[in-house]
């Protein structure tokens, strides 16, 4: 089998404020859409043209979950990174559905806030240490600075 690779990379804005929804077992989960452009210049007519592209947002991760929930907001600008997933379901009138979204998960995800220090909200360790960045230290995680310095070769 081939080597494959799921990974997505944003950069963009939120629409709205985000959504923070329950489990049953009391997990929380962040969701929400980032908004991504690209401009260009038409080449008949000279003008300045630009597409929006709207991405849905999941994250399941709850050290993210907390920081979405106390510093992200309407209009903040995100570096997000996760894979995608695509799912099925039937709504109400029994109308198959189908939706794709970035899904950050406790191992395979991160977020950076582009902008200054967030404003209002609540405290955070991971905030108060770095505002700009903002990623899961999960135990799946390769930490770097744990190498051993020592090279047997």
């Amino acid at each position: 089998m081939a080597l494959s690779l799921n990974r997505v990379t944003l950069i963009g804005n939120l629409g709205r404020d985000p959504e923070i929804r329950s489990t049953q077992d009391g997990k929380e989960i962040a969701s929400f859409s980032i908004a991504t452009s690209d401009s260009w210049r038409d080449k008949d007519s000279g003008e300045r043209r630009e597409r929006t592209e709207w991405h849905k947002v999941v994250i399941f991760a709850q050290p993210l979950v907390n920081i979405v929930k106390n510093y992200v907001h309407k209009g903040s600008k995100l570096y997000v990174e996760g894979s995608l997933h695509t799912r099925k379901w039937q709504d109400q009138a029994g109308v198959e559905r189908q939706t794709t979204e970035v899904v950050i998960q406790s191992y395979n995800g991160t977020i950076m806030m582009l902008e200054g220090r967030p404003s209002g909200g609540g405290k955070s360790d991971d905030m108060h240490r770095d505002p700009m960045s903002v990623g899961d230290k999960s135990e799946h995680s390769f930490d770097v600075e744990r190498l051993d310095d020592e090279i047997p070769f």
